[in-house]
């Protein structure tokens, strides 16, 4: 498996980086992307690529919520990051009107300034969208036939809205511990909704699917959403493995 989004260079994992990575290699994850949030993490980010090459791969992007009033300092870490190493994608950048909507504009900007690098340097995007749908995809529509690609990360959508992303061509559903949570409504979404728009990921350590739900989400822990997406697919656990994984790897760039 590929854990397409998981955050395990943060503070979180600092006591037991090492054991989580092993736990996660024993699950079967042969990959974990990841998504940058900041300037403030990509230090971090790249020590534990470094440490873990051919594992871990760092993407470079500013995530909405740190989206302030210098977000243009913070948008130049960025660009001089793409101009200076490869990364795998350009994330994790997005809209979030969910916490605060005070730089809703800025996001919008930082957004599409983002998808333009991810164009000039064909880097697929992992885009974070919460309470924007409609805003996102408005900013998005300018690129479509663009060879725009890339994931909606953390996909809780509604079916309209799935189909309204598929349809717009070069994007995967970011799928994680939220479909196994019993109030989601994912689950009946995703019947609709082939296996091959999906790809795994855990978003850890936020989001930890049923049975470790409440605790710490680690890469490990992404087993079972495959093992729910096999059920609601009724299909093999490999099935879903090797479709997930065929997936990711048509996406990024390893």
């Amino acid at each position: 498996m590929i854990d397409t989004h998981a955050h395990i260079y943060l503070e979180d994992f600092d006591p037991d980086r090492r054991e989580v990575i092993q736990r996660a290699e024993d699950a079967g994850i042969r990959k974990i992307i990841l998504p940058n949030i900041d300037s403030n993490t990509i230090q971090a980010m790249h020590d534990l690529e470094a440490a873990y090459p051919d594992f871990c791969y760092a993407s470079i992007g500013l995530h909405p919520t740190s989206v302030k009033a210098d977000y243009k300092d913070e948008l130049s870490v960025v660009h001089a990051g793409l101009q200076n190493r490869d990364y795998t994608a350009i994330g994790e950048i997005g809209i979030d009107l969910y916490w605060d909507v005070t730089y809703k504009e800025e996001q919008i900007k930082a957004f599409r300034q983002q998808i333009e690098w991810s164009l000039a340097y064909n880097k697929p995007v992992i885009i974070h969208v919460r309470e924007s749908h409609r805003e996102t995809m408005e900013a998005l529509s300018p690129y479509k036939n663009s060879g725009l690609k890339g994931v909606f990360h953390s996909f809780g959508g509604s079916l309209e809205e799935a189909r309204e992303i598929l349809s717009f061509g070069g994007f995967l559903l970011g799928i994680n511990g939220i479909v196994t949570f019993k109030n989601s409504g994912l689950s009946e979404v995703l019947r609709q909704i082939d296996v091959k728009h999906i790809v795994l990921e855990t978003d850890a350590p936020y989001l930890t699917p049923v049975p470790f739900r409440g605790k710490r989400n680690e890469s490990a822990y992404l087993k079972h959403t495959a093992e729910f997406l096999a059920g609601l697919y009724s299909i093999s656990y490999d099935e879903v493995v090797k479709q997930t994984t065929d997936n990711a790897f048509g996406l990024f760039n390893f």
